[in-house]
């Protein structure tokens, strides 16, 4: 009796610590939804800090090409040590006399002016930084927009897994208790051998099945967390299930075709400004030819001398107006606009194609969204019937009054439609998705 004390004793501790390390883990673990999954996603993701950086670097060379409509001054300052005078050879009255000419030592202290009055490709250039600073806004706002798509996408996923799993799991459960049933009416001779085998055979068969979907779920659940930027090896709970979102899909309301704008796609905008961009380069090509008027000016200081004497100081200045007028270069200028041109046609023939496309695309999502609203709904009462079917079918075996085949046939059809029903949820939630992609929405 002391020996089975011990023993109990040991066991309910043993209990006991499970209990508690299982309670810790629960605690320990987080719970995250899709709106605190895209939450992460979009603050931890390396994708969206390089599309910030980008506009940042955007934006400081628009203020490096600013700072070229400021004066520019410099100061420059020259020494200079004679080690040899240079020598002049003079005829003065038939006779020849030499002159060194030069100081042993001369010095020049001087600033420098410079500023651009008339530079129509300056200006350009900064209307064109403005519009490059666009583009890595909306380039970073397709960021955005496509990295929410892909954790959406990637939590539907876990969640399919997750409830695919659990309908795996309820199966299993189901063919294991059939099989009990089937086993204890062998036992009493209820029950041929055959049927009793074939018992065991669909429950050993349902377990690789069960144990593939767990894996799934866990491969899921790991892409996800790489995705939010998360270590695979932290303890996570991501909370919900495909039947949360079942009101949502039976109650929506599809939009037609001609009430969906393409205004916010992204890929369209880029376009767009690309568009604009090889207009604003064009202006700059034909902006090269043209006069460019430039002020300058100076002013230096300047001194010479021998060594052990004084120097003998020299001020200069001045100021100047420049003015460039190109003219061999329009002919240069003819074909770069030439080329401008047909880039630009190329970008609007490529723009035209990408919008024919996506309209495609956003008729396909509103066809697999209003297929999967009508699967739902047959799915949802189908799954209904088919869990009255099974119960109907057990009972009907408990009594003897049909066979096991009946009652896995009945399991089967339940299985099938509960795993049909998370398809169709999971199938508008992903058309959605790709849909708001799509049309832009953040």
């Amino acid at each position: 009796m002391q020996i089975v004390k011990k023993s109990l004793v040991f066991l309910l501790t043993g209990v006991m610590i499970c209990g508690m390390a299982t309670l810790a883990q629960a605690q320990d673990s987080v719970h995250i939804n899709l709106n605190k999954a895209i939450e992460i996603a979009l603050s931890e993701s390396p994708t969206m800090r390089i599309a910030d950086r980008s506009v940042d670097i955007k934006r400081e060379y628009k203020k490096e090409q600013i700072v070229s409509l400021f004066p520019d001054v410099s100061v420059a300052a020259n020494y200079n040590r004679t080690l040899l005078k240079q020598t002049m050879s003079m005829d003065m009255g038939g006779q020849t006399m030499n002159i060194k000419v030069g100081r042993d030592n001369t010095y020049s202290v001087g600033a420098n002016l410079s500023l651009p009055i008339v530079s129509f490709p300056l200006w350009s250039s900064l209307k064109l930084s403005s519009m490059d600073i666009e583009m890595a806004l909306e380039s970073a706002r397709s960021s955005k927009i496509e990295l929410v798509n892909q954790v959406k996408q990637a939590y539907y996923t876990y969640l399919l897994a997750k409830q695919s799993y659990d309908v795996l799991q309820s199966s299993y459960a189901h063919l294991e208790e059939s099989n009990n049933l089937v086993t204890n009416s062998f036992n009493q001779g209820l029950v041929s051998e055959f049927e009793k085998l074939r018992s065991d055979v669909a429950l050993q068969n349902q377990r690789p099945q069960v144990n593939s979907a767990a894996k799934s779920v866990k491969l899921a659940g790991m892409r996800l967390k790489v995705l939010l930027g998360m270590d695979v090896n932290e303890p996570v709970i991501f909370d919900g299930q495909l039947s949360d979102y079942e009101q949502n899909v039976l109650s929506a309301t599809m939009p037609s075709e001609s009430d969906v704008q393409l205004m916010y796609n992204s890929a369209l905008r880029q376009l767009d400004l690309g568009i604009d961009q090889l207009e604003q380069s064009k202006k700059i090509v034909r902006g090269a030819s043209l006069p460019m008027l430039a002020l300058a000016g100076a002013f230096q200081y300047s001194g010479m001398g021998d060594d052990g004497g004084k120097f003998t100081n020299y001020p200069y200045s001045y100021v100047a107006l420049s003015l460039q007028v190109p003219i061999v270069g329009w002919a240069a200028t003819h074909y770069k606009l030439k080329q401008s041109e047909m880039n630009i046609a190329n970008m609007r023939d490529q723009r035209a194609d990408v919008e024919r496309n996506l309209r495609l695309g956003v008729q396909s999502y509103l066809n697999d969204m209003q297929q999967a609203i009508e699967d739902l709904a047959a799915d949802s009462e189908t799954m209904r019937q088919a869990q009255k079917a099974y119960d109907i079918a057990k009972k009907q075996y408990e009594v003897g009054m049909n066979t096991w085949l009946d009652l896995n046939t009945a399991e089967l059809t339940l299985t099938t439609s509960r795993l049909t029903y998370c398809q169709a949820i999971f199938n508008y939630l992903v058309a959605k998705a790709n849909l708001d992609a799509t049309l832009g929405a953040e």
